[in-house]
């Protein structure tokens, strides 16, 4: 079986035939599958969509259970934390939906975990880190693209001198380089490439 447009979150099972991984979609199984969106709901009370699948979290004063219900809880109703909580050992925990939020000083709320710059998440070569709330994906440097050639994706230069998007002068001559483009003046003008007279 071959697929010629890859299957980026799944594996080929016939020709141009993609199986996606669970929490992924499309032809290409390169879309999140929300699962907040299908029905039946698989919260209780509140999801949050996550990269290739989900939480649930609970209205306060409801206690998240192992099988994703949510039970009443006196005790988690007092403590008025912001995603629901848990009872560990008769001490009641407040829960954050995602791993990339930690519990705030107030022990109550949850705050975003800036995994780019605490150097917690790793983007391969080419690929710039971008913070999201609760999470980060791995997007390609500037002057590089998304491209998907023999078998797998990768971040594939740009060339601005063919694509036009560059901004040399009209008497100068475009020449690409990896990432960027560099202008130079055409014989009989001067300057730096982007003014050139």
């Amino acid at each position: 079986a071959t697929c010629g447009h890859g299957c980026k979150y799944g594996e080929c099972m016939g020709p141009n035939k993609c199986k996606c991984f669970p929490g992924f979609t499309g032809k290409t199984c390169n879309q999140d599958l929300n699962e907040c969106g299908l029905k039946p709901r698989p919260c209780e009370h509140r999801c949050m969509n996550t990269h290739g699948s989900y939480k649930c979290y609970c209205l306060n004063g409801y206690m998240l259970m192992p099988d994703g219900t949510c039970a009443s809880s006196r005790t988690c109703d007092m403590v008025n934390c912001q995603y629901g909580c848990e009872e560990v050992k008769g001490q009641v925990q407040c829960l954050c939906p995602s791993g990339g939020l930690q519990l705030g000083p107030d022990g109550r709320t949850c705050i975003d975990i800036d995994e780019c710059s605490t150097g917690k998440a790793v983007c391969s070569y080419n690929r710039r880190c971008v913070n999201t709330f609760g999470s980060f994906y791995c997007k390609c440097q500037l002057g590089y693209e998304l491209k998907y050639t023999s078998g797998r994706y990768s971040c594939a230069d740009v060339n601005e001198c063919v694509t036009n998007t560059h901004r040399c002068n009209l008497h100068a001559e475009c020449l690409n380089t990896q990432g960027s483009f560099q202008c130079k003046c055409k014989q009989g003008y001067r300057g730096s490439g982007f003014d050139c007279a």
